[in-house]
């Protein structure tokens, strides 16, 4: 399998299980179990224990003492802003509200690597892009769903803060990813992470009553603190060393596609032409973004 193939795929497996933790993480917090700031803690707890783990059988490369502070700076972006808004902002708002405003990550991450990156930008980049935004807002504009959160208006401001704080996050580590290997820095972006988050989530993860807990909502807990959290952010560098940011960011249009089809599946959503239409949009956009460009002749 070649390196631009196993990036894709790892994209499209981040991209599911991105979409899938909506559900499961507004379960959670609706039901009352975890509140968004201690679940937040305690999903950097379980994923820096298990990249530091990890580390134990990769040999990594010596970091340089100037890039603790990018290191650093990319935890504050990918792992505290990101983390501490999208879980309260989660907590007042819908799934799919909340997947599909994040489809305004790649405009963001295509603004900053043409700034920071130097990529170019392409007709058929652009194209792509139009397409599967489209596709976002319509799936969002006409599409409904049963589920209606607290504050709608509040919690769709705090996920897009979330994708603004995400889209830096992608820009910083793909300077990092082009010097190093993931394993070398990941596990000190959770250490730094954790020790950011710790004065905003301790309290709420010390009320945490863990014999209240159904087989279901562990499976949930699990599945965001694993698959949500670590599996992410161990596919995610290993993708951005084989393709441009940009390329990378786009494929957050899967996530609206993904998150609808679980609420249908978990019976708070259903199917409709207007889905259907979105999907096509979205899946199409993405295509024209990752196709190669032809040599010219």
């Amino acid at each position: 399998m070649n390196s631009r193939l196993f990036a894709l795929i790892a994209l499209i497996i981040v991209q599911l299980l991105y979409g899938l933790n909506y559900t499961f993480a507004k379960n959670v917090m609706n039901e009352n179990f975890i509140k968004p700031f201690g679940f937040v803690l305690l999903r950097v707890i379980g994923a820096t224990i298990l990249f530091w783990l990890m580390g134990f059988f990769f040999k990594s490369e010596k970091i340089d003492r100037k890039d603790y502070i990018t290191i650093f700076f990319a935890a504050v972006f990918g792992v505290g802003i990101n983390m501490l808004f999208f879980l309260k902002g989660l907590e007042y708002t819908s799934p799919i509200h909340a997947s599909v405003i994040m489809t305004i990550t790649p405009i963001i991450i295509m603004v900053l690597s043409i700034f920071f990156l130097n990529e170019k930008l392409t007709k058929l980049k652009i194209g792509g892009i139009l397409l599967a935004f489209c596709g976002g807002l319509l799936l969002t504009a006409l599409g409904k769903s049963d589920r209606v959160g607290d504050n709608v208006a509040l919690g769709n401001l705090f996920i897009f803060i979330n994708a603004i704080s995400y889209s830096i996050y992608v820009i910083i580590i793909k300077r990092l990813t082009a010097k190093y290997h993931p394993f070398t820095f990941i596990k000190w972006l959770f250490l730094f992470g954790l020790i950011l988050l710790l004065p905003f989530g301790y309290t709420e993860t010390t009320e945490i009553e863990w014999s209240s807990f159904s087989p279901y909502i562990w499976f949930s807990v699990l599945f965001v603190v694993i698959g949500a959290t670590f599996g992410t952010y161990f596919l995610n560098p290993l993708a951005l060393k084989s393709l441009k940011a940009s390329t990378v960011g786009v494929f957050i249009y899967l996530q609206p596609v993904i998150a609808g089809l679980f609420a249908i599946i978990m019976g708070v959503d259903h199917i409709d032409s207007i889905k259907i239409m979105a999907m096509c949009l979205i899946f199409s956009g993405v295509y024209l973004v990752t196709k190669k460009p032809k040599a010219s002749t």
